[in-house]
Parts: C-alpha cells; structure tokens; sequence
C-alpha cells in the first residue's frame, strides 16, 4: 500500500481546488477523468496520475483505487434542473461503484462529499445538525441522500468511510449556483432580494473543503457526518458584503415570494420547449427561500475545521471575476507547477 490517493470528480469546480490542494500537500494523486484531453491543465501537476474513465465504469474506477491509500469521491452531477433517472444513475450508482472499489482495494480512509442540502427544507426557527433527518426537496437531494445511505451502509459493514456535507459552493473558477446569484449577477446589475434579504444560506468557500477533506483522512472519525461551512448568512448581509467589496451600487429589487415563484414557473415552462435549464428554476426554492441555519461545529471541533469568514472569501471571489476570471487562480496554483 503506497500514500497514492485516488479522486473522483477532479475537473469539476471542487475538484480542481481538490486536486491543487493535494498536491500542496505532497500526496501522489490518481484521477479518475472521462476526457483528459478537455483539461490540458491537469499537466501541470507532477504528482498526479490521470486514469481514463468515469464512476459508472467499474474496471476504470476498480485500476484507479487499485493500490490507493485513500479515495476522496467527490465526482456527482448537480443542477437545479434536470431528470431525477439521470440523477440516480451519477450520483447513487457511482457512489456504490466508488465504494466497493475502494474496499476491496483495502483504503485506510475513503472520504465521500455529500451536500447538506439534501435536508431539503430546515426549520425555520432551529439551528440543525448532522443529526437532523433529510427531506429533499428534489431530485438532486433525493439522489444526494440515497448515496449517502449507500455510502453509510459501506461503513457498517466496517469500510473506513467518512462523510463530508459541505454547504453551498463559491470562490474563483465557479460559473454556477451561489457564484452567479451572489457575485455575477450583482456585477452586471442584477440583484435580487426575496422577503426583504432575510432568507438564510450557507455558504463555504471552495477552498475550504479540500481543506476539511484533508483534516478527515487523518482526524475523521469512520462511519461519521461532518457539515462544512462558514457561519449562515442572510441574503442581505451577503449582498452588502458582496456589493461593499465589489463597489456596486445598483438597486436591489425587493421582490415578495410569490413574483419569483410565478417567474420560475414561467420559465420552466419555457424550458419545457427549449430543453434548456431556466435563468431561475423552480428547485431553487429549496435554497433559496429558507433560513440554512446550520451547524458546522461537529467539524471545527473533532477536525479542526477552520472556515474562511464569507468577507474574506468574497474579497478573494471579487478579484477572480475582476482579473477576467482566469483558468487558473491562486487557490489552484499548485506549489512547483
């Protein structure tokens, strides 16, 4: 058994912190990429080893962990739009297809990234924990929680499994979700407030969770949650942040619940046409028109977690869209590349 670690999902937005960070850190890296040639960047890594193929092929992902000391499985396929058969097929076939590799290959850790939100809808008046029971909201979540419970019935057959929920994703090299709601959007002028900005989300600056993932393979306790996040914030407090550092001073549309809803009905409708996922789709609701209060201290204290405050990870997202939005950022410089 060598210190090679075995990826999945490494070209995804996550993924090219992950594999950065780990080379930072001096670990032998194997990758598991569907089309190496799309990422001449991976190149620029010495350590890190590129196996052809997906999660869905198990000879590909059975030659990738062969050997591995660990595996951080973090490949997965998330939108606020599309089929839920498509969902389960990635998400919960590839987690089980990853797993029994990775224990049959004998890892000492097997890290899995989940997504908090596959609680779906949380309390409004109660901060939750790992221990809170899920109710997805979609079929993004439902196939989330079903991989997770594959990858936890893993651990109780005494696979040294260990499960990361990460909050909402942003920081440079991101397109999608938070990143455009909350930094793109309000950069070309768009800013939108629903129930007066007091909704609550929970981010958790990119960066931060190669870092957590890190913390896992050595302080991670097997057959364990862990939520990895920053503080929650309400929207408004997030824009005021972002609209600071970012010295906009466009207005904000104050919008009541029910405009965006009846607008994200429009354009489902629409897209029912086109076959293209809507500027805002219904599933946002899930994310967006809820109070994230949400515990991150499991992690903080038995990893030793430490979040990047959302004023630093703005500042830091801000100057990656203000330099053009480069391919490469500092977050994903490897040291010696």
């Amino acid at each position: 058994m060598t210190d090679t670690l075995f990826v999945t999902g490494g070209t995804g937005f996550l993924g090219r912190h992950l594999l950065a960070a780990l080379c930072r850190a001096g670990l032998a890296v194997r990758v598991l990429v569907r089309r190496p040639d799309d990422h001449p960047w991976l190149k620029q890594y010495p350590n890190l080893t590129v196996v052809q193929g997906d999660v869905l092929d198990k000879r590909a992902v059975a030659e990738g962990v062969a050997g591995c000391r660990y595996t951080i499985h973090a490949a997965g396929l998330f939108r606020f739009w599309g089929d839920a058969e498509t969902f389960k097929t990635i998400n919960v076939g590839g987690a089980e297809n990853v797993m029994a590799a990775a224990q049959a290959a004998g890892c000492e850790r097997i890290i899995h990234i989940s997504t908090v939100y596959l609680i779906g809808t949380p309390p409004e008046d109660r901060v939750i924990d790992e221990t809170y029971p899920p109710q997805p909201a979609d079929p993004y979540q439902q196939s989330k929680l079903e991989a997770e419970r594959v990858t936890l019935s893993y651990a109780e057959r005494g696979a040294p499994v260990i499960v990361l929920r990460p909050g909402a994703f942003y920081g440079p090299l991101g397109h999608y979700a938070f990143n455009r709601l909350f930094f793109r959007d309000p950069m070309r002028g768009l800013i939108m407030q629903l129930n007066r900005g007091r909704y609550i989300i929970l981010p958790v600056y990119i960066a931060d969770v190669p870092q957590a993932a890190l913390l896992a393979l050595t302080r991670g306790q097997p057959g364990e949650i862990y939520n990895i996040c920053d503080a929650p914030i309400a929207h408004k407090d997030a824009f005021d942040i972002v609209c600071a550092e970012a010295n906009l001073w466009y207005p904000r549309l104050t919008l009541p619940d029910w405009t965006g809803i009846a607008a994200a009905h429009a354009l489902e409708g629409l897209s029912a046409i086109t076959r293209r996922e809507p500027f805002y789709p219904l599933n946002l609701r899930s994310y967006v028109y809820n109070y994230w209060r949400v515990s991150g201290e499991k992690a903080q204290q038995a990893l030793g977690f430490s979040p990047t405050p959302f004023s630093e990870g703005a500042k830091r997202t801000i100057a990656w869209y203000r330099a053009g939005m480069p391919e490469t950022a500092d977050d994903v410089a490897c040291a010696g590349s």
